[in-house]
C-alpha cells in the first residue's frame, strides 16, 4: 500500500468536475482522482477545516460512526476498472476489535478520512496502473534546484485553479481569501502575456 496526501485540488473542465491529485508521501508519484463539485467541496472543507453550521453528508456519517463505537482505521483506493476507481473504508469496533470493511467511492471515503485524520491509502497495483511521476518542475523545486520557467499548458492550468478558487472564495465570501487571489491572477496573467 502507498501512504498519500491530497497535494491540490482544481477545475477538471474536461468532466465538469474536479481533479483532486493525491501525493505519493514517500516517493514522486502522483494520482488524479477526478470528482464531482460536492464531493470537491466537501473534501475542500475538511482541508481547510471550516465547520458548517449544519452537519454536512460525510460529518453526518462520521456522527453515526462515532454513536456505533466504530472507528475509521484507514481508506483505501484499491482497485481501478474500466476508468473507475473504487475504495472501501476500513473500520473497527472500539469495544470489540472487530473489523469491518465498507465499498466506497473515493471521493466520499477521502472526504471522511480527512474528517477523522485517517491514512488514505492506494493500493500497489492501483498506483502502478494510473499514478503518474511528479513533473520535472515539481521534483526540481522540491530538491531546490533551479526550476525552469513555466510552459504556456502549466500556466493555463494554474489560472484556472486559481480562479476557481477564487469563485469559491467569492460564493463563501471570503473577500480576504479572495483578493489574495485575485493578485496571483493578475500576476500570472502578466506572466504568460511576457512568455
Amino acid at each position: 500500500m502507498v501512504n498519500v496526501d491530497i497535494d491540490k485540488i482544481f477545475f477538471y473542465p474536461p468532466s465538469k468536475g474536479y481533479a483532486i491529485i493525491l501525493k505519493e508521501r514517500n516517493g514522486n508519484r502522483h494520482l488524479p482522482v477526478i470528482v464531482g463539485v460536492f464531493e470537491a467541496q466537501s473534501i475542500a472543507l475538511a482541508l481547510e477545516q471550516v465547520k458548517m453550521p449544519r452537519p454536512m453528508t460525510h460529518d453526518l456519517f462520521v456522527r453515526f460512526l462515532n454513536q456505533l463505537d466504530l472507528s475509521i482505521k484507514e481508506v483505501i483506493i484499491n482497485d481501478l476498472i474500466g476508468g473507475t476507481f473504487y475504495a472501501q473504508i476500513n473500520l473497527v469496533n472500539e469495544h470489540n476489535h472487530t473489523n469491518y470493511q465498507i465499498d466506497s467511492r473515493p471521493s466520499d471515503a477521502i472526504a471522511i478520512a480527512l474528517r477523522v485524520n485517517a491514512n488514505i491509502l492506494v493500493s500497489d497495483k492501483v498506483m502502478q496502473e494510473a499514478g503518474q511521476l511528479t513533473s520535472s518542475l515539481e521534483v526540481q523545486e522540491n530538491k531546490g534546484a533551479p526550476a525552469t520557467a513555466p510552459t504556456e499548458n502549466e500556466i493555463l492550468d494554474r489560472l484556472v485553479e486559481l480562479k476557481t478558487k477564487l469563485q469559491v472564495a467569492i460564493d463563501d465570501e471570503n473577500y480576504e481569501l479572495a483578493a489574495k487571489l485575485r493578485d496571483q491572477i493578475i500576476a500570472l496573467e502578466k506572466e504568460a502575456k511576457n512568455n
